[in-house]
C-alpha cells in the first residue's frame, strides 16, 4: 500500500525558517465581549477607558475598545503554531506600536515576516526574530511588533543558507505614536478614572512601587493560554514537560505582561492605553502558585498635543513586594525575584 502522509502539522522547527519568508497564521479571531470579559476575571484590570462604555464616549471613542493588551494577546495566539510550537522559550520583544483601537466585533489576523535568524552554539537551537502585523476586518493595521524566539531544531547537523541578527530601535520614537483619531481627553472625568495624576504629575525617574500582589493558579494560567489559542507546548502539554527538570508547565509571558500592567493600576490609574512596546525581557520562568509584584519606573515623557505619553518601564516580581525596587546589580544582573521587564509608552492625559 502506498504510504499516505501525515496529515497533521508538528510546527516549524528552526531549520524550516528562511530569511524573508513571510507566514500567513491561520484562523483569523472575532474579539468579543466575551474575550473582554475573561480578560478581567483573569487579570483584574481596572482602567475605565477600557470598562466602561460611557467614559470612553466622554472620551471621544464610539465605545470603550479592547484592552490593547487583548489585541496583542490575540495576535500573538495566531502565530504560535508557525513561529513557537516548538519553542524553549520567547526571548524578547521590539518595535511594537499599536496602530488603532479595537472594538468588540472586530475580526483579526495576522502574519508574520522572518527578519532574522542565529543558530545557538549547541547546534541543538536557534533564535528566530521576526516581525508580526494584526490587522482588522477592513485590511487596517492595528498592532506591529517584533519578537524573537528560541527553537528547536529537528536535525542538530542541518546547516542554514543564511543567518542574520536583525539591528532594532531601543524604543519607538515619540513621533511614529499614534493616539486614536477621535480621542479627546479635555473633558476627562478624573474622579470616575480612580486618581487625579495627571502628565504634567509624573517625573522623569520617578519609581512607583504598585504595592499589591496577585497569585497566578494553575487553572487560570491555563485558561489563558487556551483564549488566546495559544498552542506551545510548554504552556500546556504537561505529559511532555514532565521530562523538563522543572517538571512543569511554564506560564505563558503574556500571563505575567497582564498581571503586572492590571496591577500598575495603582499608581499609574490614567495611564491604561498603551501606545508602544520599546522592548521587554522574560527574565525569569515563571510558574503556576507564585504571587506576581510589580514597580514601575518613568523613562521619559513626551507631549503628543491632546494627550501626553509617559514612557514606562514595568518590573515585576515573583514572591517578592517591591517597596525597594528589586533590579539589576552593579554588574547587569537581575535580582532572583525578577521576572519580566517591560519597555513601553502609554497615553496619559494633560491636566489642561
Amino acid at each position: 500500500m502506498k504510504a499516505v502522509a501525515t496529515k497533521t502539522d508538528p510546527g516549524n522547527f528552526f531549520e524550516d525558517f528562511k530569511l524573508g519568508q513571510r507566514l500567513v497564521h491561520a484562523t483569523p479571531r472575532t474579539v468579543t465581549a466575551g474575550d473582554v470579559a475573561l480578560y478581567t476575571a483573569l487579570y483584574g484590570p481596572r482602567f475605565s477607558l477600557f470598562s466602561s462604555d460611557e467614559f470612553a464616549r466622554g472620551c471621544g471613542l464610539v465605545s470603550a475598545p479592547v484592552d490593547p493588551l487583548i489585541a496583542f494577546h490575540v495576535v500573538f495566539g495566531k502565530t504560535v503554531p508557525d513561529i513557537s510550537l516548538n519553542a524553549v522559550a520567547n526571548l524578547g520583544y521590539a518595535e511594537g506600536r499599536f496602530l488603532a483601537p479595537v472594538f468588540p466585533g472586530d475580526t483579526l489576523s495576522a502574519v508574520s515576516d522572518v527578519i532574522g535568524l542565529k543558530e545557538n552554539s549547541n547546534r541543538k537551537t536557534g533564535v528566530v526574530y521576526v516581525r508580526t502585523t494584526g490587522s482588522n476586518q477592513r485590511g487596517e493595521a492595528v498592532l506591529s511588533y517584533v519578537r524573537w524566539v528560541m527553537v528547536r531544531k529537528r536535525d542538530e547537523t542541518a546547516e542554514l543558507a543564511e543567518q542574520t541578527v536583525p539591528t532594532l530601535s531601543t524604543a519607538v520614537a515619540p513621533a511614529d505614536l499614534s493616539l486614536p483619531p477621535s480621542l479627546d481627553f479635555s473633558g476627562y472625568d478624573w474622579a470616575l478614572a480612580g486618581a487625579p495624576h495627571a502628565f504634567e504629575d509624573y517625573g522623569i525617574g520617578e519609581k512607583i512601587d504598585h504595592v499589591d500582589g496577585m497569585a497566578v493558579e494553575e487553572a487560570e494560567h491555563q485558561m489563558a493560554t487556551r483564549l488566546w489559542q495559544n498552542t506551545a507546548k510548554v504552556h500546556f502539554n504537561q505529559f511532555e514537560r514532565a521530562r523538563d527538570p522543572s517538571g512543569r508547565r511554564l506560564v505563558y509571558g503574556g500571563v505575567v505582561i497582564s498581571t503586572a500592567k492590571a496591577l500598575s493600576f495603582n499608581g499609574l490609574q490614567n495611564a491604561g492605553l498603551i501606545l508602544a512596546i520599546n522592548g521587554g525581557r522574560h527574565v525569569a520562568p515563571f510558574f503556576a502558585g507564585g504571587t506576581v509584584f510589580a514597580w514601575s519606573e518613568v523613562l521619559d515623557k513626551a507631549d503628543l498635543g491632546g494627550a501626553g505619553a509617559l514612557r514606562l518601564r514595568l518590573v515585576a516580581t515573583k514572591d517578592a513586594p517591591c517597596a525597594e525596587f528589586p533590579d539589576k546589580g552593579g554588574e547587569g544582573v537581575y535580582d532572583s525575584s525578577v521576572i519580566l521587564d517591560f519597555d513601553y509608552w502609554a497615553a496619559v492625559p494633560k491636566r489642561g
